[in-house]
């Protein structure tokens, strides 16, 4: 007969405790395949409990495949049960941990804001007013393409600020622009062929890439992307940056931007995906106008992000669909969730309703003009004259940088890390390296503090 003990049991339950110990008896051998286990009502007798706890445990055990029950003859034993492996734990020495985040000097390629720039106190503010005012609004789950006085916001930013004319249904809001990219996969098809710019944001060919579609680049010259490298491709979709590319900072002339809508046009299904990402910060002239605002025939979606202009941990992107695409669009991917907590999403529709993002752009335009001034000046000094020439564009929060030096990129990137200095070189965002991008730097300054800079700072690297 089996006999178990029920003292210091704790809360466990009377029929789990006894479920657990003949379960062990079980898989350590002790009750052999086939064995008829004790009747309920001896088994009871014996430990002293309920007929209905032992139920309760040989219940447990039949639906875990344990035993099982013959009408009028008991329960007996599975026939093919084997012990499970032991599994034992591994040292935690062994697990690779991430390495701790390097802390340089400076880092020439951070993209990250200082936190004196951003508006702490006014967002702050509004997050508290948004609770107080509309516990209700953020409790109610978010449209798929993010709650509509968000959209309504951004649409008067861009009908004031970028020319753009469009509706709040055109709109869609997303935890950063790598998620929407995903999203435009899953609504073009894995079977389209997409292409990027070369050099590039290596990032965005991965997106495509990892989505499952096809992704090529095309090489650029002073205007912007070749076509004929399009063409060439096969594309069909058109990932371009043509008001500030990144990392050459070209901008794409209006020739250049008609050829394209024109090659857009050439065949059905074809589209150009405008990447705006940095327009806010034209330090001189006019901004430039969108490819979207030229197009007359929806071949473009407009992308945009808050990362540049609020701070990247933000995570809040947007695309704009032209009107012919924003019913198939719904239809087909309408049903994923939004990305963006409806938290944030209210708090920034009300920092730009009231006007807050205005002023915090034309603050930042003047910070950062600021803070470009003085690092060209820095850098055009007497002492740097021969060590280096810059390549800026007037846009943007990044310009370039060419050391006059035999030394190859990569002996130049090692003297600068031994001097606590991060710049990746130009040739790193081409697939294929060109050579006339050799001795070439991307300089983002946009959270340097320029006054811990001195003339003497490439001195003993070229």
């Amino acid at each position: 007969m089996l006999t178990y003990s029920f003292e210091h049991i704790g809360k466990t339950p009377l029929y789990e405790h006894l479920y657990r110990c003949v379960r062990e008896d079980i898989l350590e051998g002790r009750l052999a395949p086939g064995e008829k286990l004790p009747s309920k009502r001896a088994l009871a007798r014996n430990l002293g409990i309920s007929t209905i706890t032992v139920e309760n445990a040989y219940g447990q055990l039949m639906a875990e495949g344990y035993c099982y029950s013959v009408p009028k003859s008991g329960f007996f034993v599975t026939e093919t049960i084997e012990k499970p492996p032991v599994q034992t734990m591994r040292p935690v020495t062994e697990i690779t941990a991430e390495p701790e985040p390097v802390k340089w000097r400076i880092d020439f390629t951070a993209n990250t804001m200082r936190p004196e720039d951003f508006p702490f106190a006014v967002w702050t503010r509004l997050l508290r007013q948004i609770v107080s005012e509309a516990s209700e609004e953020l409790l109610v789950r978010s449209p798929s393409n993010g709650v509509f006085a968000l959209r309504q916001a951004i649409a008067e930013h861009l009908r004031n600020f970028r020319g753009l004319n469009v509706a709040p249904e055109q709109i869609v809001v997303g935890a950063g622009t790598e998620y929407l990219y995903s999203l435009l996969v899953k609504f073009f098809g894995r079977d389209k062929r997409f292409c990027v710019e070369n050099p590039g944001y290596d990032r965005i060919k991965k997106v495509y890439a990892g989505s499952g579609a096809f992704c090529g680049t095309a090489d650029m010259d002073e205007q912007g992307i070749k076509l004929e490298d399009v063409e060439r491709l096969g594309t069909d979709i058109l990932h371009i940056s043509p008001s500030h590319h990144f990392p050459t900072g070209i901008i794409m002339p209006v020739s250049r931007r008609y050829e394209l809508l024109s090659w857009a046009g050439q065949k059905q299904g074809r589209c150009i995906i405008e990447d705006d990402y940095d327009s806010e910060f034209r330090m001189t002239g006019r901004p430039i106008p969108t490819l979207m605002s030229i197009d007359a025939e929806g071949h473009v979606i407009y992308m945009n992000t808050f990362s540049k202009s609020l701070t990247p941990t933000i995570r809040i992107s947007y695309m704009v669909l032209p009107v012919n695409m924003v019913r198939p669009f719904n239809e087909k991917v309408g049903f994923y969730n939004c990305t963006v907590s409806n938290f944030e999403q209210y708090t920034l529709a009300r920092f730009i309703h009231e006007g807050y993002f205005e002023k915090h752009i034309n603050r930042m335009r003047n910070v950062y003009r600021r803070r470009r001034e003085e690092l060209l000046t820095l850098l055009r000094s007497k002492e740097n004259s021969k060590r280096l020439s810059i390549i800026e564009r007037g846009s943007g929060l990044h310009f370039l940088l060419k050391f006059n030096t035999k030394r190859n990129d990569e002996e130049i990137v090692r003297r600068l890390e031994e001097k606590g200095i991060r710049m990746r070189p130009l040739a790193a965002y081409y697939e294929n390296p060109k050579p006339e991008a050799a001795h070439i730097f991307v300089l983002n300054y946009s959270n340097l503090a320029v006054e811990k800079l001195d003339k003497e700072l490439f001195k003993g690297i070229l």
